[in-house]
């Protein structure tokens, strides 16, 4: 009997160890990150979060099953593990109440990153984007032919998912991603994905060529504005990678310098003339309910500037201040409409400090890394946390579900691929360098 049971745990754990299971569990939990907003709508927050939970579960037992390879100084970056740290402390701050639902939403959050950290520290990055761009492949396959088919063909809207059947007016469409605002910015995420995959020659041109198109569609058709300025910020920010990577080693130091400068430029003008660019865009699309949502949300936010009223996640059932936001509003809000303000509220000036140093270290080492290595693929990192970033300016993903999700997964990866740490660590594992060719680009 006991070699019995010493038999299926060798088998598990050679199981968990396996290549075959972390691509598995790296293609659905991208999957399940990508559709949880589809997932609640048609089956519930309790199937949600047990799919959740059994995630974060397989991936707790993987790491454990690797826990030879791990290193407990590299595990994290300490930004990361910092902002976890406050937003559970802030659950003692929370109002009467209210801290059962700030538990409830640090475990959410929590697992989420525990499944990012699985992903990072299970595959490497081209593994990691490949993953990526079947299952960007696949879920935007599967709302185009849903759009066709209840825009088209049908001709009603699909409640459930939200699809509302404009596709024959020429859109906004939703597909799988229920607003049309999600859909773009994972359109632009496919976008650099595919991009990155062909000229890493991961995938056959045939198939690359396609993606893109379809990715390209799907943006033009989501009519997400904030899909439009993600793009453009992702073309300028090519572009100066780019010039990063072409620059001689010995000046690029000053090249990044130089680009950083211009990037704090160019933050700071757009701060100092936030009115007039809020007017701008107000003027000409939806934003204007953005900025009077942020006018009466900072109002709430010098109550408690330094702590915050504790986190509580998402809106739904507009827990307190939310619902006098709703009052004030004349509508109820399923999110700050802005990760940064959203950090603002729920976790004060703190929170949203190391919010920013986990973007930012994040970008930093990976920025550098895919500008001191020959393979393409290392752009992917940067390139998304830049898209990260920017979207959270405009939307709340980046604390829930798939922003969280990618932005732990390029922190850690990140962290993995440059860190100061691993002089601390001489024993920490180094990732190979990856190989550009075209056959190290199929691997699995």
């Amino acid at each position: 009997m006991t070699s019995m049971r010493r038999a299926a745990r060798t088998a598990i754990a050679t199981s968990l160890r396996s290549a075959a299971f972390a691509r598995a569990y790296t293609v659905t939990a991208l999957g399940a990150g990508l559709l949880t907003a589809a997932i609640d709508r048609v089956n519930g927050p309790v199937t949600l979060a047990t799919i959740v939970t059994g995630l974060a579960v397989l991936g707790g037992a993987a790491l454990f099953a690797r826990r030879d390879e791990l290193s407990l100084v590299g595990f994290a970056p300490t930004t990361l593990v910092a902002f976890l740290a406050w937003a559970a402390a802030s659950a003692v701050w929370a109002i009467d109440g209210a801290h059962a639902r700030a538990v409830a939403a640090w475990l959410s959050l929590a697992a989420w990153a525990l499944i990012g950290a699985t992903i990072a520290h299970l595959r490497d990055t081209l593994q990691i984007a490949r993953a990526a761009g079947d299952v960007f492949r696949t879920l935007l396959a599967l709302s185009l032919a849903l759009e066709v088919l209840f825009g088209i063909l049908l001709d009603q809207p699909l409640g459930r998912l939200g699809i509302a059947g404009d596709l024959a007016y020429g859109g906004p469409v939703q597909g799988l991603f229920v607003t049309r605002n999600l859909l773009g910015f994972v359109a632009v995420l496919a976008l650099v994905t595919f991009a990155i995959e062909w000229r890493a020659r991961a995938v056959a041109r045939p198939v690359a060529v396609a993606s893109l198109v379809l990715a390209g569609l799907m943006t033009v058709l989501s009519g997400s504005p904030v899909a439009v300025v993600l793009a453009a910020t992702l073309v300028l920010a090519e572009l100066a990678l780019a010039l990063a990577r072409r620059a001689p080693r010995g000046r690029r130091a000053r090249v990044h310098l130089a680009l950083a400068g211009g990037a704090l430029v160019f933050v700071t003008l757009a701060f100092w003339f936030r009115h007039a660019i809020i007017r701008f865009f107000a003027a000409r699309s939806g934003f204007a309910a953005r900025a009077d949502l942020w006018n009466a949300l900072i109002d709430w936010v010098r109550h408690k500037p330094v702590t915050g009223w504790g986190l509580f996640g998402s809106w739904r059932g507009e827990p307190f201040p939310t619902n006098i936001l709703a009052v004030e509003l004349g509508g109820a809000h399923g999110s700050a409409l802005s990760a940064y303000f959203d950090v603002l509220l729920q976790l004060g000036w703190v929170g949203l400090l190391l919010f920013l140093l986990v973007g930012l270290f994040a970008l930093g080492r990976a920025w550098l890394a895919a500008a001191d290595r020959r393979s393409v693929v290392y752009a992917w990192l940067p390139l998304v946390l830049i898209a990260i970033l920017v979207e959270s300016v405009f939307e709340s993903y980046a604390l829930h579900d798939i922003g969280w999700l990618l932005l732990v997964v390029c922190a850690v990866r990140a962290g993995r691929e440059r860190s100061w740490r691993a002089r601390l660590d001489p024993a920490a594992p180094v990732p190979p360098p990856l190989r550009p060719q075209g056959n190290a680009g199929r691997a699995g």
